[in-house]
């Protein structure tokens, strides 16, 4: 039998982009990120068990920004728009989804899994004066351990994206979770996301609303594993 098919997903609309004029152009970035060499860190308590999110649960919609050109730099640093956790942080991830569609909502991942030598090309592509958006390659980002995720809500019922108080990626005061400006709904509907993911074991970022740590963040190592190692490893079930 043939396993039934998932929901229709969002109706993905461009939206109001924000774009950071990168420091250096794309090929050097790149460049410069398969250069870079991880720093050694300290041995993790727990082992890497990273899995295919949609494996876990096919009703969570993806649109992995960072595999196309809508994102802050304007160019893909990604080679697939696949989205990974490690397992614990993929089940938790599911239970939001199922808190978001008591609400009416989808969840809409944006990121996830992030792969060191990534968070070094956003570390040389911004500037000094927005290092609080991106992580820092010298302590490995909680994405970095599979352990962080991006995301926003959507409506089940119009497959809209809903309205936030900023876009995805914007690095402006409108992205802080405390963000008391805009419109009133829009701070509504994102508290409401991050009551979702708080109640499901995530943690919000206070720089960014879309972004949430998994509780046990820091029991996983540092990874720089691609996308195809991480494929090949990843186990097809829970």
């Amino acid at each position: 039998m043939h396993a039934p098919a998932p929901p229709p997903g969002p109706v993905l609309e461009d939206d109001d982009l924000f774009r950071v004029p990168a420091r250096l152009a794309p090929d050097a970035l790149r460049a410069l990120a398969g250069q870079a060499v991880m720093p050694a860190f300290a041995p993790a308590p727990r082992a890497a068990d990273l899995v295919d999110i949609m494996q876990v649960d096919p009703a969570i919609a993806l649109d992995i920004r960072y595999a196309s050109s809508r994102n802050f730099l304007g160019f893909p640093v990604y080679p697939a728009g696949r989205a990974f956790l490690q397992r614990p942080a993929a089940l938790a991830l599911s239970h939001a989804r199922g808190l978001a569609g008591r609400h009416g909502y989808g969840l809409l991942v944006y990121d996830a899994y992030r792969p060191w030598h990534v968070t070094a090309l956003f570390r040389a592509a911004v500037p000094a004066a927005l290092h609080e958006f991106v992580g820092d390659p010298a302590t490995g980002s909680r994405h970095n351990r599979g352990c962080a995720v991006d995301l926003t809500l959507w409506d089940l019922t119009t497959r809209q994206v809903v309205p936030m108080p900023s876009g995805f990626d914007e690095m402006t005061p409108r992205a802080h979770v405390d963000y008391a400006g805009g419109d009133a709904l829009a701070r509504q509907r994102r508290d409401l996301l991050a009551r979702i993911m708080q109640a499901s074991g995530f943690v919000p970022l206070a720089e960014e609303w879309w972004h949430f740590d998994f509780k046990d963040w820091v029991d996983y190592p540092v990874l720089d594993l691609s996308f195809d190692a991480v494929a090949r490893a990843a186990m097809p079930q829970v």
